[in-house]
């Protein structure tokens, strides 16, 4: 069942584009509950984050702020296996239940907004991947190119193409691969579900970081790339390729950051051209966040570029914790 439902149990959301400090925001609202002897139990909403051995190039919560609060559905996959939106639907709300039952507080905090449309909304079940029909759409791609494969999507499914960049070979491939099964388009399965409740649910508390000078997201992106690369993002992808198990086209190795750093490591980019790459990906990626954020009205927005945005989360939680124990 959709969690925007009328037995929707309490909880937090945190979301904004990549770089807009959720964690930071995220460790303040659960210290500040600490405080109040009011446990907070943190669920990732992050579809990098589940696999394991991808610290750097996710900006994975260290070893020590994991130990501060729990954390959820972090390091839960091998970079091998599949995640899917519905696998994080059916997850996130057996772990609401828990919490609450353990007497806390969950507070989800990520970006990947298809994992938070579908536990919001619900969606449809999707048809299983077909290893015959991704070959040879990656075959077609390898001739044609990804932005023509692109091209080919907007015609049968404008609404999916829209929100996808032309370079983003593992939405393209899965989107025309669900066209091929089915006869139907993605976006078809998901629409929103006629059953599901309005999503102005006052006992869900939606925050969300978004920045109102977009340079200053920009900034704080090539920061992130900056401290990502002294912290041994490519000593950490070449680990992962001396497993010899894993391989570009997996959706753990497409995150990122992780397919352009494959790529300076197979010799196919420059040094400077990787540093190019990362940081215009990731703000393509920023962007694409803040167009599907746009669609939501019931988000509280906060500037993330503000004076204090942690103090501004924390004074919308207290507003909200007040309405809770009327």
């Amino acid at each position: 069942m959709p969690l925007a439902s009328s037995h929707t149990l309490p909880c937090i959301i945190l979301t904004g584009p990549t770089a807009s400090g959720k964690t930071a925001a995220a460790l303040a609202i659960a210290r500040d509950f600490a405080s109040k002897d009011r446990p907070v139990e943190l669920i990732s909403v992050d579809s990098a984050l589940v696999y394991r051995g991808m610290d750097i190039g996710t900006a994975k919560p260290s070893h020590a702020e994991q130990a501060e609060v729990p954390h959820h559905l972090i390091d839960i996959r091998d970079p091998l296996a599949s995640y899917s939106a519905a696998d994080f639907a059916s997850d996130a709300a057996s772990l609401i239940t828990a919490i609450h039952a353990r007497g806390a507080l969950p507070v989800l905090v990520g970006g990947t907004m298809l994992y938070l449309k579908a536990l919001l909304e619900g969606i449809d079940p999707l048809p299983a991947a077909d290893s015959a029909v991704r070959a040879d759409l990656d075959q077609r791609a390898a001739i044609l190119g990804w932005p023509a494969m692109h091209a080919e999507l907007a015609r049968i499914d404008p609404i999916t193409a829209a929100r996808l960049a032309p370079h983003d070979a593992q939405r393209i491939q899965r989107a025309l691969e669900v066209w091929q099964i089915s006869g139907q388009p993605l976006s078809f399965f998901h629409r929103r579900p006629q059953e599901a409740a309005p999503v102005h649910d006052p006992k869900v508390l939606w925050l969300s970081l978004e920045p109102e000078n977009r340079a200053w997201l920009h900034a704080r992106v090539q920061q992130r790339f900056e401290v990502m690369r002294e912290a041994g993002l490519i000593d950490e992808v070449r680990s992962l390729r001396a497993r010899g198990d894993l391989h570009v086209a997996l959706p753990s190795m497409r995150c990122v950051g992780y397919r352009q750093t494959w790529a300076l490591l197979d010799g196919e980019i420059s040094p400077t051209q990787w540093q190019e790459q990362v940081v215009a990906s990731t703000r393509q990626l920023a962007k694409r966040q803040l167009t599907w954020l746009r669609s939501t009205p019931q988000r509280h927005i906060i500037a993330a570029d503000g004076a204090d945005p942690v103090q501004a989360v924390l004074d919308q939680v207290q507003v909200w914790t007040e309405r809770q124990a009327c």
